[in-house]
């Protein structure tokens, strides 16, 4: 007999090596039995079962796990985002996924393809790749395989997954990707054996396992990725009527309407308007989320797609829970409106409210700890507090510039004012963001440096950091716009001296009285905001597409003022609109009023009832589509330049190393074979 004690501690070494790099495996349901592909299938080379068979040498068995990314349905659509990774940055990538889109966005056909209900939720089943799998707790995952290496001309290799009565087999050319599922949270053995003619069968093993991360994101429209919609909403060449509140002069104007609304198009058609709207709305832009303008361009999916990119051993279930519009209170605790109801077109209910992210957090976790006991959330994103200063507030105080407006938005509440966001700042924020913390920290295991709070970037600089000018240019799409350049100047000296700080205080513990103890410091990311302070939303280049230097004007002329050329050509330049290209290289990294227009065209439903369209031609959307459809945010360049600082973070947080390094797995010894 043979000894096989070796082969055992040998066996041993590799498991203890494999799991000492990865965190505590969570207890795993028992899958059903596995089924390796093999792509392409040939006979198995037939093996003497009293021939010797010698260790492997100069060869490695290497794996990676398929289409890890776990909100995308399709592998193709993984491949697409891994294939212009490359190395590159996620900031170079999105520049090179949005020039192979022309601009357009590579999004638009994704957002069909996701694990989401029809309003934006995650389902508790998905099919993906053709399986039908668990969304929060796998049961398995679909990995592939190669050998590397020298290997034999013309050799066969007979692999097996599993041992005992779980095992499962395939041959293949040795030099074929074969394709299996194994276990998830627990290792499987994988063992190949290579035969070739005249030559004694070598074989090489190991034990493979794959880890997934299970990644929330939580917060407001920075965190949900407002302004950059998944499928941009189409517009007409032909201009469509808005009322202004103006009691004087000009009180209605043209701008591009939606592209294939078949109802009336000038002011006069308010009678018929309400049962025009079911209409409008299937028109609209598509998001990931309609009610919390969530999107695939989002910073916080694309760090987590990112670390699902550069991770092969790895799976990323990533749960998106942001919400444009949120403060701690609202949005985090509790629920808050809906932004837009756009469901028709899905065949769902459009839900006025969205429930409160934090319940939703708990509900996910508790769903998921019910077959996987123990498995919990590894990493949470995290940005909020603009909305808590009434940010929004602070921007509609810069742009909205006529009497007849500001009286009535001010009457709102719509517009705010600096005073008001420090009182806020000092008074209310410290108070929410402690409640907040003791609630996150035991989601993740009291241990919050977890959670990646990742911070704003200021919009309002130009390259060298002054504030922006003053001026109508990237703002006439309203009329009443106009950017105050001193009120711009005080708002922007408030966020870069008093609100970032700030911010940057409490969420790491360096504020007095911020936290119970230093270790409950999140870790806090804004190593962007150098980058930001060159891109602006007055940021211009020679570079900018072509449509926006030629048809929105530096001066504020790029609509036809005549109400007669405006109905039939709202452009002053006399281009088609649809030479805009949301998604094309731009200096600024900010959407303006006029980007936010042309890219999404917000209806805003969830507003407050005081500002609430009551028609498709009502002043007050007008204004509230450019203010509450992602102006003054960034554009997906970005949101991937805010991506590659939050994956530094989570790599940090995360503890992982030398995640771009290639993951190979040693050669065993082989099993000896007992003579009869």
């Amino acid at each position: 007999m043979f000894d096989r004690s070796g082969v055992a501690a040998a066996a041993t070494g590799v498991l203890l090596a494999i799991c000492a790099s990865s965190s505590v495996w969570a207890q795993a349901n028992e899958p059903t039995r596995i089924r390796p592909q093999a792509a392409p299938t040939v006979e198995p080379t037939t093996v003497d079962p009293q021939a010797a068979v010698e260790p492997a040498t100069g060869v490695a068995i290497t794996w990676t796990v398929a289409n890890r990314f776990r909100l995308f349905r399709e592998e193709r659509d993984f491949r697409r985002h891994e294939e212009a990774a490359q190395g590159r940055t996620v900031l170079a990538t999105e520049q090179a996924l949005a020039e192979a889109a022309d601009g357009r966005g590579w999004a638009r056909d994704m957002v069909g393809r996701l694990c989401l209900d029809g309003i934006g939720q995650i389902a508790d089943q998905c099919i993906r790749d053709g399986v039908r799998e668990n969304y929060l707790n796998p049961v398995d995952h679909r990995i592939e395989l190669r050998l590397t290496g020298v290997l034999p001309a013309g050799a066969t290799c007979a692999w097996s997954f599993g041992q005992d009565g779980d095992a499962a087999t395939a041959s293949a050319a040795c030099d074929a990707p074969v394709v299996t599922r194994v276990r998830h949270g627990k290792p499987t053995r994988v063992t190949v054996d290579i035969a070739a003619p005249g030559e004694p069968v070598r074989r090489a093993g190991s034990d493979i396992a794959v880890r997934d991360l299970l990644i929330a994101g939580l917060g407001d429209s920075i965190a949900s990725g407002d302004g950059n919609p998944d499928r941009p909403v189409a517009l007409s060449d032909e201009g469509f009527c808005f009322r202004r509140f103006s009691p004087a002069g000009n009180a209605e104007y043209f701008r591009p309407g939606r592209a294939g609304f078949s109802g009336d198009k000038a002011c006069d058609g308010d009678r018929a308007a309400g049962n025009d709207r079911p209409e409008w709305a299937q028109l609209s832009a598509r998001w990931m989320s309609a009610a919390c303008h969530r999107s695939l361009y989002g910073y916080q999916l694309r760090a987590a797609l990112a670390l699902a990119i550069e991770s092969p051993h790895m799976a990323v279930t990533f749960l998106p829970l942001a919400c444009t519009g949120a403060t701690i209170t609202e949005g985090l605790f509790n629920g808050q409106r809906a932004r837009e109801l756009n469901c028709d077109a899905a065949g769902a209910l459009c839900p006025t409210t969205t429930p409160a992210q934090l319940t939703q957090l708990r509900a996910l976790t508790a769903r998921a700890q019910q077959s996987q006991p123990g498995r919990a959330l590894d990493l949470v994103f995290l940005t909020i507090g603009a909305n808590d200063i009434n940010f929004s507030g602070l921007i509609a105080d810069i742009i909205i510039a006529s009497g007849g407006e500001r009286a009535l938005f001010s009457r709102a509440g719509i517009i705010g004012s600096v005073e008001t966001a420090q009182s806020a700042l000092d008074k209310k924020l410290p108070g929410d963001f402690a409640r907040l913390r003791a609630t996150l920290k035991p989601l993740v295991g009291n241990a919050l440096e977890r959670v990646v709070f990742v911070s704003y970037g200021n919009p309002a600089l130009q390259p060298g950091g002054a504030p922006c000018p003053g001026g109508r240019g990237g703002f006439d799409i309203h009329p009443a716009f106009g950017a105050d350049g001193e009120r711009l100047r005080r708002t922007a000296a408030f966020v870069q001296d008093r609100f970032l700080p700030a911010l940057k205080e409490i969420a790491t513990c360096s504020a007095r009285g911020a936290c119970q103890a230093a270790s409950d410091a999140m870790t806090f990311v804004d190593h962007h905001q150098a980058a930001f302070a060159d891109h602006g939303f007055c940021a211009v280049a020679e570079t900018d597409p072509p449509f926006d230097r030629e048809c929105f004007s530096a001066d504020g002329k790029s609509f036809r003022s005549s109400l007669v050329d405006g109905a039939t050509e709202p452009l002053a330049c006399g281009a088609a609109v649809s030479g805009f290209h949301p998604y094309a290289r731009r200096a600024r990294w900010i959407r303006t009023p006029n980007d936010a227009y042309f890219a999404a065209m917000s209806f805003p439903e969830g507003v407050s009832a005081a500002v609430r369209p009551s028609s498709l031609h009502d002043a007050t959307w007008g204004v509230l589509s450019a203010v509450y459809g992602g102006a003054i945010h960034p554009t997906a360049e970005g949101h991937a330049a805010m991506a590659d600082a939050a994956l530094a973070g989570a790599r940090s947080a995360l503890q992982l190393t030398g995640v771009n390094d290639p993951i190979i797995a040693a050669p065993l010894p082989p099993l000896p074979v007992e003579p009869k």
